[in-house]
């Protein structure tokens, strides 16, 4: 209605043609397309995500010596240029650890025919004080080739796979038990862990036959939880003075009192055990032993 000078206007509508808005009802529709907007967004995000997860599962499975099965290349076109990169350098990285394998396996063929072809000489000449000398010399020479050739191969070529590390620990405790030591063995968590089996055993051999040299009781406990295996071996020898705990891990370093150098060694016990270790995605470090020497303990991602 209308007051007009002299008379009233009324103007008539149909009431379904009127709408009348109020705060409930503008609450309602913008919380609901919030709701389908932002689960649009979720959907669309997570699709784009879920590759870069996958090349980042794939690279962190390639630093710990894993293969990652039925990687592809998905995703905005950004995440698989990112992904074609990743592929095509660990192409190039197993390439060359491959020809560094061959090259490394020949020369080692050629050299240990050498070798074979002195102890043949040495053991037609007779027996002798020079020619025992000569043997142990060849002996010496044949075993510094191991280690060097070990260290430049590294663990390449072995494929990871689940190992129960609980009999592993056994055996080395029971290695350290017939050279006349006294070693314990513990073991705490799921002792099933996927690593590579003999460069892992010849990492921990590596720390026990170190304390071994230079003490009398080993202590090898192992733990793993939901991130991380963590081996410690303890002894109660001498130890490393800790200015030189992170100086010994260098390739052909050899210390006149430390307990870590073999006498006649190559230096590169400690070098091949971090390098083993690395190739895991893990690390080696030195402390002190609560049994008085020194500790070494090795973590790996599992």
């Amino acid at each position: 209605r209308i007051q007009l000078d002299d008379a009233v206007m009324r103007i008539f509508a149909q009431r379904s043609a009127a709408y009348a808005s109020n705060s409930e009802i503008f609450l309602f529709w913008m919380v609901g397309t919030s709701s389908i907007l932002l689960i649009v967004a979720v959907l669309f995000l997570r699709n784009q995500i879920r590759p870069i997860l996958r090349l980042a599962d794939a690279a962190e499975s390639f630093g710990k010596g894993r293969e990652a099965p039925n990687f592809r290349p998905r995703g905005a076109r950004e995440v698989r240029r990112a992904a074609h990169a990743f592929i095509e350098m660990k192409s190039r990285i197993e390439r060359s650890i491959e020809q560094r394998t061959a090259m490394l396996a020949g020369v080692s063929h050629d050299l240990r025919t050498i070798l074979t072809r002195f102890k043949l000489e040495l053991a037609l000449i007779g027996d002798s004080p020079e020619v025992d000398a000569m043997r142990k010399d060849v002996d010496e020479m044949a075993g510094m080739l191991e280690d060097y050739l070990a260290f430049a191969r590294g663990d390449s070529g072995e494929q990871a796979q689940p190992t129960d590390m609980t009999a592993a620990l056994e055996e080395l405790r029971s290695d350290a038990e017939r050279n006349g030591h006294t070693a314990t063995v513990a073991f705490h968590g799921l002792p099933v862990v996927t690593v590579k089996p003999a460069a892992f055993k010849r990492c921990l051999a590596n720390l026990v036959s170190n304390a071994a040299r230079h003490a009398n009781t080993i202590s090898i406990t192992g733990q793993r939880d939901h991130r991380y295996l963590t081996v410690t071996v303890d002894d109660d020898g001498p130890g490393i003075p800790m200015n030189m705990r992170e100086e010994v891990f260098k390739p052909f370093l050899r210390l006149d009192d430390a307990r870590n150098q073999d006498e006649g060694g190559t230096g590169l016990g400690l070098a091949i055990t971090r390098d083993i270790a690395r190739s895991h995605g893990g690390d080696i470090t030195l402390g002190d032993s609560p049994m008085g020497g020194l500790r070494a303990a090795v973590r790996i991602p599992v």
